[in-house]
């Protein structure tokens, strides 16, 4: 054994625990191991951030400029009323932007854009600067919206577009109605007016269109709306053409004030037509008539419209019908009921089918009758009113 002197030996700093710099010593394996840990997270999460943000701005990229070539323009309409919101959804309804969102985002953010009403032509695919662009500049045509109420001649309906459009000359627009251009499927041969052919609606009037333009959509309309109701089907089962049929509408637009009246009136006019006696309605000795015109007095006067004098219908309709008075035409109401009041006061065998209606309250309601008695009594209460 090796014996050491105490007096030569020299002692370490670490010999003498208390003594010991905790700096020197070794770290813990544990504690490396989780740090170790930590930035492998943080590695990987970082990693995932790049990837999650790459993936995102590709799919934004995408959404923004689309794969391939833009497709062939197309109409798109930016309306009065139309904001940003209500343009990307119909840009996304269209097809012509993939995300409406992204595209609200994408101008949000890229100026702002200010709507003007008009027609644009946009392609499909197309990069959303494209769009905004095209829609950031002057429309290649602008249109002014002009509503035709139901009930108005093509007289009327002149003068309406001629006010609302000064560009468009009420006579050219009579001229295209009544010169047999344009023609109507419903129209019969020999008849070139399109009086009662032209959809009485709110249009869009674009600077490039001619008084003919809009006669032939309001024709073309008037043609869809018939096809919805299947009126060349149903008008035959009624004994009346589709033409006839849109007369009587013309009637029933023209008398009738109240939703209610429409299809009782209809039922009077198809009575009436079916058992030979004349209609007897003044809305038909008005037409073409000057504004302020007495149908007593017209009573007199022998025109192809007095159904005073003539049975059947006037030649032709006498306004234009819209969908609720064609509808009418097409289903009028059932004779009242044995039970009915009108029924219950008459000789036995007297048929009770309407066959009269008069004006009954200032709301435009009319009161109906089975015989000349009864309807006698309701045009006396009518006078009484002050309503005649």
């Amino acid at each position: 054994m090796t014996h050491i002197d105490e007096r030569t030996w020299c002692p370490d700093p670490w010999d003498t625990v208390a003594t010991t710099d905790p700096t020197l010593s070794e770290r813990p394996r544990k504690q490396r191991r989780h740090y170790k840990w930590f930035v492998w997270l943080l590695m990987y999460a970082a990693m995932a951030g790049i990837v999650v943000v790459g993936l995102v701005g590709l799919w934004y990229s995408e959404q923004v400029n689309p794969q391939g070539d833009p497709g062939d323009p197309i109409s798109f309409t930016v309306n009065d009323d139309d904001t940003l919101e209500t343009v990307g959804k119909r840009l996304q309804e269209h097809e012509l932007v993939e995300s409406a969102g992204v595209f609200r985002w994408y101008v949000e953010h890229h100026g702002g854009l200010e709507l003007t009403p008009g027609y644009f032509q946009l392609r499909p695919s197309d990069h959303m600067g494209n769009i905004m662009r095209i829609l950031s500049t002057p429309p290649s045509q602008t249109f002014t919206e002009v509503t035709f109420p139901e009930g108005y001649t093509i007289g009327r309906m002149a003068t309406r577009l001629q006010d609302k459009v000064a560009r468009l000359a009420a006579t050219d627009f009579e001229t295209a109605a009544t010169n047999g251009v344009v023609r109507s499927i419903y129209q019969p041969d020999g008849e070139n007016s399109l009086e009662g052919l032209l959809f009485p609606d709110t249009y869009q009037v674009s600077n490039g269109e001619t008084e003919a333009d809009v006669v032939l959509r309001m024709v073309r309309l008037m043609e869809r709306v018939g096809g919805q109701l299947n009126i060349e089907e149903r008008a035959p089962r009624l004994g009346v053409t589709p033409y006839q049929l849109l007369v009587i509408a013309s009637i029933i637009e023209r008398e009738a004030r109240l939703p209610e009246d429409r299809p009782k009136i209809a039922r009077v006019i198809y009575n009436r037509l079916f058992i030979g006696t004349p209609l007897q309605i003044d809305a038909t000795l008005l037409y073409n008539q000057p504004v302020g015109s007495s149908p007593t007095a017209l009573r007199d006067v022998d025109t192809p419209y007095n159904t005073y004098m003539h049975t059947g219908l006037p030649p032709t309709p006498i306004a234009n019908p819209g969908r609720a008075s064609i509808e009418a035409a097409l289903n009028p109401s059932p004779n009242p009921s044995l039970g009915d009041p009108l029924c219950v006061s008459l000789p036995e065998g007297t048929p009770c089918v309407y066959l009269y209606y008069v004006l009954a309250n200032e709301d435009g309601g009319h009161a109906f009758a089975a015989t000349l008695e009864q309807h006698e009594a309701n045009v006396a209460a009518a006078r009484a009113k002050g309503l005649l």
